[in-house]
């Protein structure tokens, strides 16, 4: 299980030039609509957001090069709580007094982690194809 692709791309981009890239030649019939947005409410910035699972939906935002940790300009996909994830999340992590729920709760957290790795990481994987066509398609990629 991976979880994040990075697909580098030869010039620096913002998420609002790669969704006007996205608009153009997404296939919303095979791969969904999209929007802009904040995964969660506790999310520091906007991501362009892809439908995955009930738990788990895809973030795709570009990073230009330049700092300590970016040495390239990229297209970043990862898998993310989605919002109803994010609330299953915190209550799956509050701490229980009863060992039946302990064991429900690490029950939880184990199905949790099955479908990140699975169905997620198949969305995850078919959206990076999807988006490695679109962006050699327009000559972007490196």
């Amino acid at each position: 299980m991976i979880g994040r692709q990075v697909l580098t791309i030869k010039k620096a981009i913002t998420l609002q030039e790669l969704e006007q890239i996205m608009q153009k030649n997404w296939d919303k019939e095979q791969y969904g609509h999209f929007v802009i947005g904040k995964p969660t409410k506790a999310s520091i910035e906007e991501y362009i957001l892809l439908p995955a699972t009930r738990r788990f939906l895809i973030i795709v935002y570009p990073r230009a090069a330049g700092g300590l940790f970016s040495k390239e300009n990229k297209v970043i996909l990862s898998t993310a709580d989605s919002p109803e994830g994010a609330k299953i999340a915190i209550a799956e992590y509050f701490p229980t007094r009863g060992p039946l729920t302990k064991v429900l709760q690490t029950k939880s957290v184990l199905s949790s982690e099955k479908e990140r790795k699975g169905p997620a990481e198949e969305a995850l994987q078919a959206y990076t194809a999807h988006m490695r066509e679109i962006l050699d398609k327009q000559g972007l990629l490196k």
